[in-house]
């Protein structure tokens, strides 16, 4: 048996050797070869391959080394991606991982001396969310694949057509309060007209002939007409109107009653806008929550708070503790809202105003609800009296 045959004791114990990683500063990246110690190093660096290898990165050595970068940042991310794609973690923990694998392309061969400077670009480049803390940095992969951006784009188009829907929806019910405004001052014409009309239609004592005044018809029918369209527009309202009128007499013809069919108007357009923002869900990016989940008890994050940095699939938020800045996964069943002092920024999360910023004006601990006052928005300085304290959270700073 030959001296460097495959099963002999010493290839055996060389294969062992080499199983692994080695020393970065003994790896060459051209030969892709890995030394054991110093001096094989130096026996490679003086061998006739290196030397050649050598000649070729010497004709365009950038070239060289943006490949080597290139190639490097791509795998980098591609195990981000597959690995840790909705996470935050450390970016030693990547880097260990991403090594691994004893073919990979060594940082020392790249554009970047360390991995902070890595870590760094990425966070310029925009390709990670990048955060330094007292343990170390900590990067999160940014998601810009085709498919995602896809669901971005229809997420951010459907909210564009909700908004532009409740815009027309209250341009709508504005054209109606108008028409009813219109409307109002021929209503009360016909119960005038109709008294004068008694008054004309009498009967003698001695049995004679009744007399009928024709004279004025004409309006009182239009009047009509206007009254019936627009009984059958609001017809809902009117039902509430001679519910009124029976218990409060004549209160309905005078002009109290014209505001009592715009208060309607409002609360109709209120239970509208109720049925069609409140939601299972009311988790949302930026608010500020407290944790109750018993389970996680044992490791100190009961009752603690947190701030929502990410929604996953509505239900479940991935939340940044204010405290320890770890980051946990919780389903919104395990949280709670958490409420400001008064005139703190908070987020309407559930029912009508869903996703307006408003400010805290005062707290109502009896009925549990709040009074708010929305900033911004096409509802800005809108006074809200109650809400509920499920319905409203503190916005994070």
């Amino acid at each position: 048996m030959g001296k460097n045959e495959f099963l002999t004791p010493k290839a055996i114990a060389n294969r062992i050797k080499a199983k692994g990683l080695q020393k970065l500063r003994w790896y060459c990246q051209m030969c892709q070869k890995q030394c054991r110690d110093e001096n094989g190093f130096k026996c490679h660096c003086m061998s006739e391959s290196h030397q050649r290898q050598m000649e070729v990165f010497g004709q365009n050595p950038n070239r060289i080394i943006d490949g080597y970068s290139e190639e490097f940042e791509n795998t980098f991310l591609e195990h981000m991606k597959r690995s840790h794609r909705f996470s935050r973690i450390a970016a030693t923990v990547v880097y260990n991982e991403y090594i691994a694998d004893r073919h990979h392309i060594h940082m020392n061969s790249t554009q970047w001396a360390t991995l902070t400077e890595f870590v760094k670009y990425l966070g310029r480049t925009g390709k990670c969310k990048v955060e330094e803390t007292p343990k170390g940095w900590f990067i999160t992969y940014i998601d810009r694949d085709s498919e995602t951006l896809f669901k971005e784009r229809l997420k951010n188009k459907r909210i564009k057509a909700d908004i532009v829907d409740e815009e027309k929806q209250e341009r709508q019910i504005r054209k109606q309060i108008e028409r009813a405004e219109q409307l109002m001052p021929s209503t009360n014409g016909p119960s005038e007209n109709s008294d004068s009309g008694s008054a004309l239609l009498q009967k003698s004592d001695d049995g004679g002939k009744i007399a009928f005044a024709l004279g004025s018809s004409v309006r009182p029918i239009i009047a009509k007409e206007k009254a019936e369209s627009s009984k059958h527009i609001f017809e809902e309202i009117e039902t509430d109107k001679n519910e009124k009128s029976k218990s409060g007499g004549n209160s309905v013809k005078s002009g109290v009653g014209g505001r009592s069919v715009l208060d309607d108007l409002m609360r109709e357009q209120e239970k509208a806008k109720e049925r069609s923002n409140r939601k299972d869900y009311w988790l949302c990016e930026g608010i500020v929550v407290k944790i109750m989940s018993k389970a996680l008890a044992q490791k100190g994050y009961y009752k603690q708070k947190g701030v929502v940095i990410k929604v996953i699939d509505k239900y479940v938020g991935e939340i940044e503790m204010l405290d320890s800045k770890h980051v946990l996964r919780v389903d919104q069943a395990e949280l709670e809202t958490v409420i400001p002092q008064i005139g703190g920024l908070v987020r309407i999360v559930n029912g009508a105003y869903r996703g307006s910023n408003a400010r805290l004006l005062s707290v109502d601990t009896d009925n549990y609800c709040a009074k708010v006052q929305i900033e911004k928005g096409i509802y800005d300085g809108r006074v809200l009296q109650a809400v509920e304290y499920e319905d409203i959270c503190k916005v994070g700073q």
